[in-house]
This record gives C-alpha cells, structure tokens and sequence, in this order.
C-alpha cells in the first residue's frame, strides 16, 4: 500500500501536465492539418456546368402504331438546362484541371471557380464515361497553384488522406479519414467502373472530381462515388487513382479527344482458393483466361485459356478490372510484361499494348426514309466495336447501332447483333440491307442480345 501511494504521488506531475491546453510551442501547432491544407487548397476548385438535353411529353398512345399518327408532332422535344454542380483539381499552371466525366462530360457551358473566387470558363479536351474522368483546360489562365500526382504504387492502407471538395454546394470544405483499402473494382455507385482507391474520409454530393490528398501534399486520386443506401456518406469512399489521371493527361496533351485504353481482347476470371486448389496453387490470385479474341496482343504474345495472369509489370493482379487497370496506366502503343502461369509452370510474356483494331472495316450504314425501317443504323462488327458497345468477345457479323422509330416499336435495341432475316443469313452489313428491303408483313428477325437468342416478327 506505501508503494501504491508513494507512485500516485510521483505520477501527480504528469497528470497535471496531460490536461487540456493551448499549444505552446510551433511543434505542437505543426499538429494540425492547417498548414496542408493553406498549400493545397488552392488548386481544388468548384465546377458549375450547364447541360441542354432534350425532352419530351409522354403520352399512353407514343409507342402505339396505329394511335401515335393522331399525336404527331406532341410532346415534340424541348430543349431543358440542366446544372451540374462539382469539384476539380488544377494539375498544370496553365490551367489543365481534372474532373469527373458525370459533372462535365456533357456539358455545353463550364464555369470554374478557384479558391481566390477568380473566375474561367473551360473547354472538355478528353472525356471518358466508362472511368468516369473527364480533362479540362481552362481559358486563359496562367501560373495557377497545382498539385503533383502520387505514385499510386506507394499508397498504403492506412495512411492519413484529405477529401476536398464543394459538397452541397456550400464552398470549399476539406474532410479527413484515412486510406481504407486498395484496388477495390466494385460497389461504387458513380459512372466509373474498374480500380479504385477506398477512403472513409467523407464524400458527398458535390464532392465529385475533388482531390483525394496524401500528407505529403500530393493527389493520391480523384473522388468520384460512394457506397451508400441512404444517400449520405457512410465511411466507404471511391477515388480514382492518380496512375490513372496521369495517363489521361498524357493522352489529352498528345490531343485525343478520347481515352484510348489498351485493348486486351480476353475474358476471365478471378482465380478463388476453388480454383487454385485445382490448379495446384497453395493460394487464390491472379486471373483464369476463359476466352480469347483470334487477333488478341495476348494470344500474340503466347496466352492461351486455361493460362493464369498473375501479374503485369510485376504487380499482382487479382481480378479483371485490376489487370485493365494496370494496362491502362501504361503507356499506350508500347508493351508490358505478364508473368503467366501454365502447368505450374512460370514464365514472363512481352504484350504489345494496342487499342482495339478497326480490321475488318466497319462499313456502318443508316437506312434511307422512305424505307422499311428508316433511321435503322448498321455497323460491321470487330475488336474496336466490341470495346465501344461492350459486345461478347466472340461477336461477329452486324450490330445494330441506332434502332430508328420503327425498328424500336418493333422490338430491336441497341447492340442487338442480327443473324438471320427471313430466310437470310446476316454475315455483312450490305447481307441486312437487303434483307431489309425485301422484308414485308410477317418478317422474322433472328438476333442475339448479350448471350441470349431472341426472335422478333415484324
């Protein structure tokens, strides 16, 4: 009991010292996230952007043969003004800013609002719906602050990040949490698919194309969605990596008007502890090939089904979406290294990093007025119409791009792939034309929508 009393006497001191008090000294001011956020601040801006779409009244008899000819020319469409309201990131000090594609992909008028309140308008210089990015450039603008792209191979879980953002629409407001897992490529609810960093730092509406920033002042990625079913943020944040944004740089300053993404020409899965157990592997990862396109760089390079991918330029890969990404971020038109697995046996394949080839032509057609199915629009099917329409792999023959009023009524949609007509087998575009000016009451298309066969009579 001496002893007990004797150390609560020597530990009074400290106690004292513990209490809550104003920081006394410049390290213990350094604590805060201030100075961070006064450097990097300045280069996230706000983004308002105008969208005109057209709409239309809708009545009971719109998609009715014999009715719709009495409401021609109701509903007929209007012009609407739609406002988007995001976030950006300044990335150059001539002004080129990233965002996501869903806050400015389709806008007519882009007016950016940087965090002195200067004002620019913007012009979209490369786009893309599917990774949900989008690059601006600012108008006129020069030696504004920008913030310097993380290598996203040295991001760890766990480690300290900042959201910063317009969330809302009530200013510039910075959020913290930390990073909260790595190469996520599924359950975001935003446009983007594939490889993404996951932060519980809070993202809200608004916060969309905002910075992402590690506490060396650098963007670790670009935000872009969160999982929710509320509406709020509930701790599980998606931001698109910086590898990622760099590549869209490159490309937008090279002058694509598009992302132009690696083409792999393969399906495949994710190789589970089934799965490996199988292949005799005493542990899941990398990815099983369940097809192959004839003219894929990886079926040049040596893959075959059945390989295993396990990693590309030496980072694992454990699903689909994570191997795109890593071939993504690559330089287009050169090559990568696959590490494959075969009979247990390792090896390391060269893969030339291409777009998807426009061979054979597409020779896409629309059907005249006048016609059977006027404004019906066709298209040769190969790898680059595969990639754009997201088409099985082993698709071939015509595609259907543009269904026209009547082609709609009567049931086609787009990416249907036509095979036969009546008595007409459908290998070619000029093959469906003609089988669709001879078609008359009662005619049979067969097609296939995704996997499934369906049969439409006219």
């Amino acid at each position: 009991m001496k002893h007990l009393l004797t150390l609560l006497i020597c530990l009074l001191p400290f106690a004292a010292m513990a209490e809550t008090r104003v920081p006394q000294s410049a390290g213990e001011i350094s604590l805060s996230f201030a100075p961070l956020v006064r450097e990097t601040a300045p280069a996230v801006v706000n983004i308002y952007a105008k969208v005109v779409t057209q709409s239309r009244r809708r009545t009971p008899f719109m998609d009715d043969p014999f009715f719709e000819r009495f409401f021609e020319g109701f509903g007929a469409p209007e012009p609407r003004v739609q406002n988007s309201l995001g976030s950006g990131v300044i990335l150059s000090s001539d002004g080129i800013i990233v965002s996501n594609y869903h806050v400015v992909g389709m806008a007519t008028d882009i007016r950016v609002v940087l965090n002195d309140r200067r004002e620019f308008t913007a012009r979209v210089l490369l786009g893309d719906r599917e990774n949900d990015l989008a690059i601006l450039q600012l108008e006129g603008a020069d030696d504004l602050p920008f913030l310097r792209l993380r290598d996203s191979e040295t991001v760890e879980v766990g480690e300290l990040a900042l959201a910063i953002g317009n969330p809302f629409g009530v200013g510039q407001t910075v959020s913290s949490g930390i990073v909260s897992g790595l190469a996520r490529s599924g359950g975001a609810n935003g446009g983007g698919r594939g490889y993404f960093v996951q932060t519980d730092a809070p993202i809200n509406p608004g916060n969309s194309g905002g910075a992402l920033i590690g506490m060396d002042g650098t963007l670790i990625g670009i935000n872009t969605s969160i999982l929710t079913r509320s509406g709020g943020s509930n701790g599980i944040g998606f931001a698109i990596p910086a590898d990622l944004v760099a590549a869209f740089v490159r490309q937008a300053q090279a002058g694509n008007d598009r992302f132009v993404r690696p083409w792999a020409g393969a399906t495949g899965q994710a190789v589970t502890a089934d799965l490996a157990e199988m292949l005799g592997r005493d542990r899941s990862g990398g990815i099983i090939i369940a097809g192959l396109h004839p003219v894929s760089p990886l079926a040049e390079a040596g893959f075959a089904v059945g390989d295993v991918v396990l990693s590309v330029d030496g980072s694992e890969v454990n699903s689909p979406a994570e191997m795109l990404f890593r071939m993504s971020v690559a330089r287009a038109g050169e090559t990568t290294t696959m590490t494959r697995l075969r009979d247990g046996e390792i090896a390391d394949l060269t893969v030339a990093l291409i777009p998807p080839p426009e061979v054979p032509a597409r020779n896409a057609v629309t059907l005249p007025e006048g016609g059977n199915l006027p404004g019906l629009a066709l298209s040769g099917i190969n790898p680059a119409v595969i990639a754009e329409m997201n088409l099985p792999l082993a698709s071939e023959g015509v595609v259907v791009t543009q269904t026209g009023a009547i082609g709609r009524r009567a049931g086609l949609r787009v990416g249907d792939v036509l095979q036969r007509i009546d008595r007409f087998d459908i290998a070619a575009v000029d093959d469906a034309v003609r089988a669709f000016e001879r078609a008359s009451r009662g005619s049979v298309v067969r097609l296939l929508r995704g996997t499934r066969r369906v049969v439409l009579r006219f």
